[in-house]
């Protein structure tokens, strides 16, 4: 069964880091594309980065290239989400998502069919 157990959130102040951590089990990090999506109250869910873990290929939403990066570790089957200089308006909750296969230019939320629980992130001004 795939699970994927997301933690590292919680409330940081504004122009602090976060590392976030998406923990797989029932899958091979190789085999599958994971991502993470974050969604603020009143809003829609939106993508925040993918990985390809078996070449380390990465898809960032643009606006937030600069201070957000997503690695994997495949010892550990873990895919991290280090933010930085974080804001109140990266205040979300942030959900970890994969699929079977290879994300192409993007990470087309509609492919992903499995999904954490969420893990919540508070940034204060």
């Amino acid at each position: 069964e795939v699970q994927l157990v997301e933690s590292g959130g919680g409330l940081v102040q504004a122009g602090g880091s976060l590392r976030l951590s998406c923990l797989a089990s029932g899958f091979k990090l190789d085999d599958y594309a994971v991502g993470w999506f974050r969604q603020a109250p009143g809003k829609e869910r939106e993508g925040v980065a993918c990985i390809n873990s078996y070449d380390g290929t990465t898809h960032n939403t643009y606006r937030l290239r600069d201070r957000f990066t997503i690695s994997s570790d495949k010892a550990k089957n873990t895919v991290h989400l280090q933010m930085d200089n974080l804001g109140p308006e990266d205040t979300a909750v942030y959900y970890c998502a994969a699929f079977f296969g290879r994300a192409w230019g993007g990470c087309p939320e509609e492919l992903f069919d499995h999904w954490g629980q969420g893990t919540q992130v508070t940034v204060s001004s």
